[in-house]
């Protein structure tokens, strides 16, 4: 007797990783937060702190990525590790210090953090792309605000 192999009742749900945005505050431009980060690797894991861990943390972390806001811009990301505990019962969000250039899109500042669901993160810039293939991001926030982009 042939047994056919039948479809599952419940096809198997992909879940899109989940992302966070924060200013990078007190930078001067993406390489000044590149060398910001990897000097901080040098004394240890790189982790930012906040007052609460992120409700939504179980999708963020190992899959999502700290997106980082310059100039009304996101302009790279940093792979978000884990979660953990930090001094005065806040949580800490560790990072990977290596700096992730993406496509700048326009971003309004906040304070804190705020998500970014996967399907409105910019994409990275190709191997072949360096930042100075797109447009200043104040070019790039003028138009946007005007509505041109």
């Amino acid at each position: 007797m042939l047994r056919v192999a039948r479809r599952p009742r419940h096809p198997q749900i992909v879940i899109m990783p989940l992302h966070i945005t924060k200013v990078a505050f007190g930078t001067t431009g993406v390489e000044h937060l590149a060398e910001r980060l990897l000097a901080r690797a040098e004394a240890g894991p790189v982790f930012l702190t906040t007052r609460y861990l992120p409700k939504r943390h179980e999708e963020i972390a190992g899959r999502g990525s700290l997106f980082w806001i310059l100039k009304h811009q996101l302009i790279a990301r940093s792979p978000i590790l884990s979660f953990g505990d930090a001094e005065g019962g806040r949580v800490a969000i560790h990072i990977d210090p290596v700096l992730i250039l993406t496509h700048a899109r326009p971003k309004r500042a906040h304070q804190g953090w705020r998500y970014l669901e996967d399907a409105d993160a910019p994409v990275d810039l190709g191997d072949d792309m360096v930042v100075g293939d797109q447009m200043p991001a104040a070019l790039m926030g003028k138009l946007s605000g005007l509505g041109l982009l």
